[in-house]
């Protein structure tokens, strides 16, 4: 049997920037998302800390080092610039593999900096 686990995470980033025209997506450092183990157009979840609102989308690369975390198209209209997130990738596995299995979690600085990674 397969079970849909967390397998990477960005905690507590902060929202540096956000696009209402943009087709739609959350725009990630290239560095943060090669730390979280996401690749471009990977379903997340993006969890705000600031008003509790919870959506789905997909990633988007930013320039690597930027500290960009961007909220695109729709997703703009869930946070404002500085409301802290956490973005969270489910994978499958089995189902015994789960009490072995560890994600890739990245702990960030206001500045999207990542920090005792």
């Amino acid at each position: 049997m397969l079970i849909s686990i967390c397998k990477s995470k960005i905690h507590r980033a902060t929202v540096t920037d956000a696009n209402l025209d943009y087709v739609g997506s959350l725009t990630i450092d290239e560095d943060l998302m090669k730390l979280a183990d996401l690749v471009e157009y990977e379903k997340i979840m993006v969890v705000n800390i600031n008003n509790g609102e919870r959506f789905e989308t997909y990633v988007i690369k930013g320039e690597a080092g930027s500290g960009t975390i961007m909220l695109n198209g729709a997703a703009a209209r869930k946070g404002h610039i500085g409301d802290l997130i956490i973005i969270i990738a489910y994978g499958l596995i089995e189902k015994d593999q789960g009490p072995d299995f560890k994600p890739a979690v990245v702990h960030v600085d206001k500045n999207n900096k990542p920090v005792g990674n």
